[in-house]
């Protein structure tokens, strides 16, 4: 019998051969995270300090379970983005756009980005939280409970296929 320091596995069998895996990889699995940048949490700090008066309404609303006990996060770094608001327990983001916003190509390419993570991302103007909180609200708990699957007109959602088998891949399904 040869010895576990040769290679092989305990009581003599032989360990899998290199590349063969029980399982398939998972994302994430496996490999350390790289280090965030710290422009990037400097960043995000620096936002959570100082939001926009949309991003504090909204906040004021969403924050500590207030909305039918769903935990959010605001200023979460997400792969190299900062994402405004983040509620991990169903992988939703909620991003809130100035008029900077207006038909910019870079939102389109991070949205698909995020849903290729699995996770669905929700667009507001920061006038609908300003004049329409209540309406932002219920769509967001309407999107969180299942209701919204997919987009309607004057709604700006990209969701995520989150089944185990299709997460990673996305349906393309913004609406600028």
């Amino acid at each position: 019998m040869q010895s576990e320091r040769e290679g092989h596995g305990i009581g003599g069998r032989s360990p899998l051969p290199s590349g063969e895996r029980v399982a398939a990889k998972r994302p994430g699995e496996g490999a350390f995270r790289s280090k965030p940048s710290p422009k990037t949490r400097a960043y995000a700090r620096q936002m959570r300090k100082a939001p926009t008066d949309a991003e504090s309404v909204l906040w004021y609303e969403i924050r500590n379970r207030q909305l039918n006990g769903y935990r959010f996060n605001r200023q979460v770094r997400i792969a190299s983005y900062i994402i405004d608001f983040v509620c991990r327990g169903r992988n939703l983001i909620v991003e809130l756009d100035g008029g900077q916003h207006c038909e910019n190509a870079r939102d389109e390419r991070r949205t698909h980005h995020l849903n290729a993570m699995g996770y669905s991302v929700l667009r507001f103007w920061n006038d609908e939280v300003a004049f329409e909180r209540e309406g932002v609200l219920d769509t967001i708990l309407a999107v969180l409970e299942g209701h919204i699957h997919s987009p309607s007109p004057g709604l700006r959602f990209a969701p995520a296929d989150l089944s185990p088998a299709g997460r990673g891949k996305s349906r393309r399904t913004w609406e600028p």
